[in-house]
Parts: C-alpha cells; structure tokens; sequence
C-alpha cells in the first residue's frame, strides 16, 4: 500500500483533518494508531447540546440592579402593542420549548428568572417519542391546537388594555409676545383652574371653567416688563417677577396689588411659593425668601449659593426643602433652619432649569440639563445618591410629577422640541407629542393633575391630556393618618 495513501486513510480514520495548520509541522501530528483519540464517530454527524445553556440565551434577561447609578442610560420606548405581541410570542416559545408553564403575561419578567434559576438540564432536542406521564403539560388527544393547554391558557389569558395618550392638543390658544427665553418661567396654572401668563409687560389670566381671558396687570406704565409668574396654593394670590428685580403680589379675588418687594438687583426669572412664604431667584445670583404678610422691604433669608443667574425653584411636597438650580450647572438643596445647602450636585454639565419633587416617593428629587447636558438625573436627597440617569437626545427645559401615578412628564428645546412621558422606576417613554415649532420653555399642570398646558417661543399655548384620572395608590385608611380626618 502507498505509504501516503496508508497516512491519509489514518487521519481520517481517527477523525483529524487533512488540512494541517500553518503553524504545525507535519512531523509534529502522530498518525499512530496506537494515539487516535478515545471516541470514534461515525459517518453521521449528531452534535453535541449538553453544554448550551438555552433558557439563558433565549431570554437575554437584562438585570436592571446591577446596572451603577451613574451610568447614562437610553431611554426605552413603551410597551406598544407590537411589543405586547412579541412579549406574547416570546412566552410561547418558552412554554413550547422550555416547558416554562407561562399562563398569562401579568409578570413575566418573575417567569424568567423562575427559568432561569432552574438547575435541571434539560434537552432542547430528543431523538426519542415521549412516554405517557414524561410531559408536565401533556396535551390531549382529541386537541385541535398545535400548542399546549399551558399555551392555550397563555393565549387565552386577558390583556391590560393600554392607555392611549392623544398626540393632539385638545386646546390650542394664542399667546402673542411670548418670550423665548429658556431662564424664565412665564406659564403656571392655579388650584381655582385659573392660567397666569406672562405676554411682554402685561399678566393675563384664563379661566379654564369659562374660557374667560382677563388681563391682570401692566407694567409698561413703570418701563418694565414680566419675567416669572407663580401662584400661591390656595390660589388667590399670584406673585409676578419683573426685568427690574421687583416682586409683585396681587389679589386675583380683589384684583389689586397687595405688596411689591424689593432686594433684588437684577431680573427675577424663577419664584415658588411655601405657604405664605414667597421664594425668589434672580439673575444676581440670591435666593430671598419673604413672608409676604409682613409689609417689609428687608428680605427675611438671603440664600447665597450659586455663582450665575438662579433659574429654578421648588419647593418639596412636605414644605421643608427647596430645590434650586442655576446657569451655574449646579442643583442645591435647603432647609428651613440653615442659610447654607445641605446638599449640593454637580454632575450637571448644562444649567438646571427642569427640577420636580417626586409627589409619591419622599426625598426623590428630579432634575433636568440644558443644551449641553440633555439628561434627566434622579436623587436621593435623603442621603445624597444617585439613583438613575437616562439621556433624552434634547435640552430639558421642564419636568412635572403625576399626582396620580408614579410617571413624569418633561419638555424639550433644542432639537427636537418634544413633549416626552415617562413611567419611573423603568424611565420607558409612555408618549412622545409633537407640535410645537420652537422650544418648549414653559410647563404647568391642572390641578386635578390630568392635564398640562406647554408654551413655546411659537408664540401658541398648547392643552394636553396625558395623566390617568385613576390613583395607582389607594390612599391610607389608618386612624394614624393625621391628615384623613378632621380633629
């Protein structure tokens, strides 16, 4: 026999290549049969599928937890019904190949992990029948479906209809002289549904009961013009910055003037309201709280912080903490009782304007970064950590909890222009509404929390539906609660 022929019906024998590799010799292959490795095969080619873990790599199950706070995330678009589908689909592949026993899609998520925590191997392929009493979910003889009872049950199992949020305002009304100006606050919507905006020098007032538009001041008289407008909670009075640093309180009931407060150098673009203690920033950098039942020029607390211009403000839900943030890129926090902040963060790389107090989660603070930042961050205050980051591609120009659900809504400038909804914890966008052509600056919401009103440097104020009337959270019933009784 030839002596290369005997060579090559050896390798192939012992099932090695005839292809030698490059970096091996010919010399360095043993070609005896005495070498040949232990298992032989035949001429069929069956692989081997023990060591593939296919519950893992069919649910590519992203864990959320071990994500680090400070990483910025992509914002997720909302479960559609084509993603309700494909979830659907998914859970049937599941049952069908990895005996997952799904039943209805109410929490799938504790179904993958109920799958992936499995230690038992199981085949993806068997090359034998199945016996009588093998299968958990044995299916009948007499069944029409190709798929399973557990299956059956799955696509049988009732749907959670989704919300669906118009794309279209249901009111759209003309705001000419409307400035675009990303450090003012022109826009605010009191707890009687009456809407305060400011259009050049003049304060105007809309009753969402009647429609009815009535002007409530004019500083043209005195050569200045409106920087910020603010209700108080009952909704009586309303504070209005000016261009030339003043604050003016006035009685919508008696429509006049009560009070002008002075101490401020420069513009007032930012106010907020705790009770009758009235908190202004301003463009020279000082946040002055006064009481505005004490007829006083001196500021009652002078807040020194920030190093530019202070263009938010806003008071915690429990009336003991005010958030504020300025051109500086910096977001402060302060109490009651200190003159300096508690807290501060700097991780912002653009000015903080968009700041929201979590009505539903105590000390979780929300803010926003401008054109140079476009992320939406979160905060513990109570212990000053991070909590998540997700990035929105555009310039946060104002953020606002839900009163009802754990959800926030944020508007956007430059450039996208966009009105974004967003569900939190998992910060996937519920809505995206468009319509505005310019940047959408100012944010207010209707005091049953259902809608919100956006104005822009189009010169339009635009009413959208985007909160369910529903609570997602009953509310306590303890005898405890101080605040469900009359004592």
């Amino acid at each position: 026999m030839d002596l290369e022929f005997e060579k090559r019906l050896l390798r192939q024998h012992n099932g090695q290549s005839t292809i030698l590799s490059p970096l091996a010799s010919p010399s360095s292959v043993k070609l005896s049969p005495m070498n040949s490795p232990r298992d032989k095969y035949g001429d069929r080619f069956i692989p081997a599928r023990s060591g593939a873990n296919w519950e893992v790599g069919l649910s590519l199950i992203q864990q959320q937890s071990s994500q680090s706070p400070s990483i910025v995330r992509k914002p997720r678009d909302s479960q559609t019904d084509t993603n309700k589908e494909a979830q659907a689909y998914n859970c049937l592949l599941k049952n069908e190949l990895l005996g997952a026993s799904i039943e209805d899609l109410k929490d799938p998520q504790n179904d993958e992990r109920r799958i992936l925590s499995t230690k038992d191997s199981r085949n993806l392929f068997q090359y034998r029948a199945p016996r009588h009493g093998d299968a958990e979910d044995a299916m009948s003889p007499y069944s029409l479906s190709p798929v399973g009872s557990k299956s059956q049950k799955l696509l049988r199992s009732p749907r959670k209809a989704s919300r669906k949020i118009s794309k279209i305002p249901f009111k759209v009304l003309d705001a000419p002289e409307l400035q675009d100006d990303f450090y003012l606050n022109l826009v605010d919507w009191s707890s009687q549904n009456v809407l305060s905006v400011g259009l050049g020098t003049c304060v105007y007032l809309w009753s969402a009961c009647t429609s009815q538009v009535t002007r409530l001041c004019d500083l043209a008289c005195d050569g200045d013009s409106v920087t910020s407008v603010s209700w108080a909670e009952r909704g009586h009075y309303v504070a209005v910055g000016t261009h030339k640093g003043y604050v003016q309180v006035w009685d919508v009931t008696a429509n006049k003037r009560i009070s002008v407060l002075e101490g401020h150098s420069a513009r007032v673009g930012a106010l907020a309201w705790n009770a009758d203690v009235l908190s202004s920033g301003s463009r020279d950098r000082l946040i002055l709280q006064r009481d505005v039942r004490i007829p006083s020029v001196l500021a009652e607390r002078r807040l020194v912080g920030h190093r530019q211009e202070v263009c938010g403000l806003k008071w915690s839900p429990d009336h003991q903490h005010l958030a504020s943030g300025g051109n500086d890129n910096r977001l402060l926090v302060w109490n009651t009782s200190r003159p300096k902040p508690v807290w501060e963060c700097n991780e912002h790389m653009a000015a903080v304007k968009a700041i929201a107090w979590s009505p539903h989660h105590h000390g979780l603070l929300a803010s926003g970064g401008g054109t140079a930042d476009r992320c939406i961050r979160f905060w513990n205050t109570l212990t000053g950590q991070p909590l998540q980051c997700v990035d929105t591609g555009s310039q946060v120009c104002n953020l606002a909890w839900s009163k009802h659900a754990s959800e926030l809504v944020s508007t956007h400038g430059y450039s996208q222009n966009q009105i974004l909804v967003w569900k939190y914890p998992s910060l996937t966008q519920v809505a995206k509404l468009t319509g505005h052509s310019y940047r959408v600056l100012y944010l207010a919401m209707s005091p049953d929390g259902e809608a919100i009103v956006t104005g822009a440097g189009d010169e339009t104020l635009r009413f959208w539906n985007v909160f369910s009337k529903a609570r997602s959270q009953k509310e306590s019933k303890s005898v405890l609660n101080l605040f469900t009784r009359i004592r």
